[in-house]
């Protein structure tokens, strides 16, 4: 994972290309001042994904994607835990409010889990189900023998095309079964 980066992001205005021209071309200038490096640093134009409200537990099922990717890409040292990965927002979720970004919606995600509110015992059963989803994900790359994406049901249900709603009904043994 170290071509690339993931991004969940919420745009209350149509501003997304605005935002990403100007975050990438930021980054840019920055890296390359600071290792002393001139030219371009990404290649291609960004990917983009809507993530529609009206599709029950879609955002869910993007941000786990993003939170377990580390895990799914052997980012982690074995023994580590996805809470100590620095470079994703997971820790972020688990941090009361007064230690937390101010820009991370945490409410959101939580809720799709059915935690309700962001309390100490919300952000602990959050972390309770993700440590088993990275249960579920060791246990299934040792029993499939094979690297997640590649041919995965998830990543045809994020990356698929067409409705929602065909799109949802597609997938539905798929989504079960995360």
């Amino acid at each position: 994972m170290g071509n690339h980066f993931h991004l969940v992001l919420e745009t209350p205005r149509p501003t997304l290309v605005v935002g990403m021209k100007w975050f990438l071309g930021t980054y840019t200038q920055r890296f390359n001042a600071r290792h002393r490096m001139r030219g371009h640093l990404f290649a291609g134009r960004y990917k983009s994904l809507l993530v529609d409200g009206a599709d029950d537990f879609y955002l869910r099922v993007v941000c786990d994607y993003v939170h377990l990717n580390p895990l799914r890409a052997g980012m982690l040292k074995t023994g580590e835990v996805l809470e100590g990965y620095v470079w994703s927002s997971f820790p972020q979720y688990l941090k009361p409010a007064s230690r937390r970004v101010r820009w991370l919606r945490v409410d959101r995600l939580l809720g799709e889990y059915g935690i309700r509110g962001v309390t100490s015992s919300g952000r602990r059963e959050f972390r309770e189900i993700m440590e088993r989803r990275c249960g579920e994900e060791g246990r299934r790359r040792r029993n499939s023998g094979r690297e997640f994406g590649r041919g995965g049901g998830l990543a045809r249900m994020i990356f698929s095309r067409g409705s929602p709603r065909k799109s949802r009904r597609r997938h539905a043994k798929e989504r079960t079964a995360i």
